[in-house]
């Protein structure tokens, strides 16, 4: 009976999380609702990972993992296995699924999508479930195969400090009271949305002249809702003949800092109609993204 009481105990802090949020927004000012709800929101979370330890069965504290019989999680896919990437203001739903097994069933079971330290006391944000357990339907007599889904909102739940690795908190219980309990039992990235642009000119241009190709490596901004430049990053310089499909890297460039932010340029000589674009292979906290070709008609 304990056992199966911190589940209810577990699920009802992540839940408390999930209120907490919009009611900040709705008293915040305009301009401060962003700040406010993100502030309300990393307290609950902080709440949500006090209440797990103190809900831990038999009076177990502070565990990196936690189990009691034969029940386990494994299989454990986010997002289709893709990193959730997002940008400034448009909320995203991402899919967490796993296998849970029990010799005598699954009962329930629910997860957390988190940032911190190295458990999960050590959280400093993340998101609860939109569903109070996951859907789990038994494929047998042991195993049920177990989703669950997560609106992110990039004005609530994130900070700049948090793009990079996340983890999976899961919680599973048999038909029999076991449970297992995982602080990490997945991790994935979390990145902020990129943008790159690329401008050839003049077009057309004569054969002989210079043209120059500027471009400007930007990314999402967490903390401020915009787009900035991506400064002393490695960005390739790409071309094709106006007629081919097929790019071909010429140099690699850095992009720039300060005013000059994120910004690339750099020229050639006009010989054929040519495509131009640029490059970037991406960043564990930010992915990669290439420009549109921009094509030159030299004559």
């Amino acid at each position: 009976m304990h056992r199966r009481a911190t589940v209810a105990a577990v699920s009802g802090a992540l839940a408390l999380t999930a209120l907490v949020v919009p009611a900040a927004q709705a008293d915040a000012g305009t301009g401060d609702a962003a700040t406010a709800a993100r502030t309300a929101h990393e307290a609950a979370v902080q709440q949500a990972a006090s209440a797990k330890q103190k809900a831990a069965p038999f009076g177990l504290r502070s565990a990196a993992d936690e189990q009691y019989g034969d029940t386990a999680i494994s299989n454990v896919v986010v997002n289709g296995g893709k990193d959730v990437v997002l940008g400034t203001t448009n909320t995203k739903t991402v899919t967490v699924s796993f296998t849970a097994t029990d010799a005598s069933g699954i009962a329930s079971a629910t997860a957390i999508l988190w940032h911190g330290g190295a458990t999960f006391d050590d959280i400093d944000t993340g998101v609860t479930p939109n569903e109070e357990s996951a859907t789990c339907t038994a494929t047998s007599a042991t195993t049920a195969k177990c989703k669950q889904t997560f609106t992110i909102d990039p004005q609530y739940h994130l900070n700049n400090n948090a793009a990079g690795t996340w983890k999976v908190w899961a919680l599973a219980q048999g038909e029999d009271a076991d449970f297992v309990q995982q602080d990490n039992v997945k991790s994935f990235r979390m990145q902020r949305y990129s943008k790159l642009t690329a401008n050839a000119s003049p077009e057309p241009v004569a054969k002989g002249r210079t043209i120059t190709i500027t471009g400007s490596l930007t990314r999402a901004n967490w903390d401020t809702s915009t787009y900035a430049g991506y400064t002393k990053q490695p960005v390739k310089l790409q071309s094709r003949p106006a007629s081919g499909s097929t790019y071909t890297t010429l140099k690699t460039y850095t992009s720039g800092s300060g005013s000059a932010g994120g910004q690339v340029k750099t020229t050639r000589t006009a010989t054929t109609d040519t495509c131009w674009r640029y490059s970037f292979a991406g960043t564990s906290t930010t992915p990669a993204v290439t420009s549109t070709g921009d094509c030159v008609d030299v004559r």
